[in-house]
C-alpha cells in the first residue's frame, strides 16, 4: 500500500477539499477518508500526520460524527480544524460550549506571547495575520495539557496546542484563500511538525502511474473513448506514454462539437503526440436520433445512448480489449465514500457508464488520484499544448444542451459562429483564461429589430460567462462594457438569423452554469 503524507479525516466540511489541495500545492501528498475510518486502517497508509477536518455539526448534538480514539495513540501529530477542534477538546476532557458571539468571516488573528509566538505552526506567520472564521460553537474549557497558543476579538482560544503529543487545534480555516497565511501554517504543520521532507509532484506521478499502468495492463489492449476535454486527452496521453500501441483511443465525432473541435484534436493527437487516434463520425447518427426532441433531460440521455451505440460498434471490431480507461478524478472517489454520500443527481452526468454487459473490462482510471488543476499539470508535463490543457470545460451532450428546444444543422452552424466570435473577443481582450467558462446560448425566441432601412425578424443569443474555482459555485463575470458591446455588435452583423444579444448575470446557485 502506498504511505501517504497526511491523512484528512473528513467530518463533512464544504472546505475538506481544500485542505488537501493546498497540502498538494505544498508539495505534500495527502489523502481523504470518512470520519469513521478506523485506526488500524490508518495506520496501513504509514502517515506522517493527521488532520480532522471542519463540519457542520455540533459535537453536542445527539449522534455527533466521533473519531476511533485509537486515532489519537497512533503517535503522529493531530490537527484539528474547527468541528476538528472541537472534537479534540471534548475527547481529551474540554468542554465546548454554544458561542453568544458567533464569527462568520475575516478576523485578526493574534498569538499569545508565551505559547504562540513560539510555536511551531506559526513560524513565519504575522501577529494580526487575517484568517476565516465559520463557527457557532466554541471550546469554553481547554483539556488537560492544552495551552492557548492565539485568540481572535471574539475567540480567546482562536489555537490551541499539546506541544508535547503534539496535537494542536485552530478555530479558523487556514485551508480558505480568506485566510492569507494559512496556507503557511499548513506547511508549517506537515514540514515542522510532522517531519515530512518528501515532495510529491507531477513528475514523480508521471513515473509512478507509468509503472502502475504497464503492471496493470500487461500485454492486453485499453479502449479510451476521447470527448476532446481536459481529462480524456490527459488519460489518452498519459496511456500512450506508457503502453503506446496497445492502447486503442476512439474520438466520437458526435456533430455536437464546437467550431474546428475535431480538427483540433486530430492535429494535437495524430501530429502533435503521433497517437493512432481512431475518428468515428457519427454526427449524422446522433442528429437524426435528436430530432423533435426538446426536453433537455431527454436529450442528454439520448445522446448517452447513441455515444454507447456507436463507442460498442468501434468496440467490436477490435480484438483483446481487457480494459477501459475513464477520466475520473479524486473528488469524484471522495464523494463516493464520503461522510455525505453521492450527492443528489441534478442533471444526467454523460460518461462511459451504461456499457453493454459484453463489454466487461477491468477499469483503469490513472487521475483518481488528482485534482484537476493537478490533472491540467500532468498534461502540460505529457506534452500537451495550453490551448487543450487550460481549455474552458465543455459538456458531454455538447451543443445541444445550449440550443433551447429541438436541435438540427441550421441552428447548430448559427451557434458554432456565435460562439467562436465569443471566444475570440475573449483571448484578445485577456478574459479567457480569467474565467471559468465561456459560451452562446442559441435561446430560439425571436424578437424585432431593425437592420438598415429593413425590419427584422430574428433568433435571440445569449452570451454566459463566469468565474468560479471548481464549478461547484458560479458568479457572472463583470466583463467590461465596451468588450459586451463588442462581442454583441460583432455576432450581431456577422451571424446571419441573429438580430439581439442578451448577457446572462444569474450566479450558480440558484441557476446551473449550462442552461439545460
Amino acid at each position: 500500500m502506498k504511505d501517504v503524507s497526511i491523512i484528512v479525516l473528513d467530518f463533512g466540511s464544504q472546505y475538506t477539499q481544500l485542505i488537501a489541495r493546498r497540502l498538494r500545492e505544498e508539495k505534500v501528498y495527502c489523502e481523504i477518508v470518512p470520519y469513521f475510518t478506523k485506526a488500524d486502517e490508518i495506520k496501513a497508509k504509514n502517515p506522517r500526520g493527521i488532520i480532522l477536518s471542519g463540519g457542520p455539526a455540533s459535537v453536542y448534538d445527539e449522534g455527533a460524527f466521533t473519531v476511533d480514539r485509537a486515532v489519537y495513540e497512533l503517535g503522529v501529530p493531530v490537527l484539528g480544524i474547527c468541528y476538528g477542534m472541537q472534537r479534540i477538546a471534548v475527547d481529551f476532557g474540554g468542554r465546548v460550549v454554544r458561542s453568544t458571539h458567533h464569527e462568520y468571516g475575516k478576523a485578526e488573528l493574534h498569538f499569545h506571547e508565551e505559547h504562540g509566538d513560539t510555536s511551531p505552526l506559526f513560524e513565519g506567520c504575522h501577529d494580526g495575520t487575517v484568517v476565516w472564521m465559520s463557527h457557532s460553537d466554541r471550546v469554553e474549557t481547554l483539556p488537560e495539557g492544552f495551552k492557548p497558543i492565539a485568540y481572535s476579538d471574539n475567540s480567546p482560544y482562536a489555537a490551541i496546542a499539546d506541544e508535547s503529543r503534539k496535537i494542536y487545534a485552530l478555530q479558523f480555516h487556514p485551508e480558505v484563500h480568506h485566510s492569507e497565511e494559512g496556507h503557511i501554517m499548513l506547511r508549517n504543520f506537515a514540514r515542522k511538525i510532522c517531519g515530512v521532507v518528501e515532495k510529491w509532484d507531477m513528475g514523480h506521478f508521471l513515473k509512478e502511474q507509468i509503472r502502475k499502468i504497464r503492471e496493470q495492463v500487461g500485454d492486453g489492449k485499453v479502449l479510451c473513448a476521447l470527448s476532446g476535454g481536459v481529462d480524456s486527452s490527459v488519460v489518452a496521453a498519459l496511456l500512450y506514454e506508457a503502453i503506446g500501441d496497445q492502447l486503442i483511443p476512439v474520438f466520437v465525432d458526435n456533430g455536437l462539437l464546437r467550431k474546428g473541435e475535431r480538427e483540433q484534436v486530430e492535429s494535437v493527437f495524430k501530429v502533435h503526440l503521433k497517437v493512432p487516434l481512431i475518428t468515428v463520425d457519427a454526427s449524422e447518427h446522433f442528429l437524426v436520433k435528436l430530432a423533435g426532441i426538446t426536453d433537455p433531460e431527454q436529450k442528454r440521455k439520448i445522446i448517452g445512448h447513441t455515444f454507447i451505440e456507436v463507442f460498442e460498434e468501434e468496440a467490436k471490431k477490435h480484438e483483446g480489449i481487457k480494459f477501459l480507461a475513464q477520466g475520473t478524478l479524486y473528488p469524484d472517489v471522495i464523494e463516493s465514500v464520503s461522510v455525505k454520500g453521492p450527492s443528489e443527481t441534478i442533471k444526467s452526468h454523460h460518461n462511459v457508464g451504461g456499457l453493454p454487459d459484453w463489454m466487461d473490462f477491468e477499469l483503469i482510471e490513472p487521475l483518481r488520484e488528482l485534482f484537476k488543476d493537478e490533472v491540467r499539470r500532468l498534461g502540460l508535463e505529457l506534452g500537451l499544448p495550453e490551448s487543450l490543457v487550460y481549455r474552458h470545460p465543455f459538456p458531454g451532450p455538447g451543443l445541444a444542451i445550449r440550443i433551447m428546444g429541438e436541435v438540427n444543422i441550421y441552428d447548430l452552424d448559427i451557434l458554432r459562429e456565435a460562439d467562436v466570435i465569443l471566444l475570440e473577443e475573449l483571448k484578445a481582450s485577456g478574459y479567457y483564461n480569467k474565467t471559468w467558462q465561456a459560451f452562446a446560448v442559441l435561446l430560439n425566441v425571436k424578437s424585432v429589430g431593425v437592420m438598415g432601412d429593413n425590419r427584422t425578424y430574428d433568433n435571440t443569443v445569449c452570451v454566459r460567462v463566469v468565474e468560479a474555482v471548481d464549478g461547484m459555485t458560479a458568479t457572472f463575470a463583470h466583463l467590461p462594457h465596451d468588450l459586451l458591446e463588442r462581442i454583441s455588435r460583432r455576432i450581431i452583423n456577422e451571424v446571419d438569423g441573429i438580430n439581439r444579444v442578451v448577457y446572462d448575470i444569474s450566479s450558480k446557485p440558484p441557476a446551473t452554469i449550462e442552461w439545460e
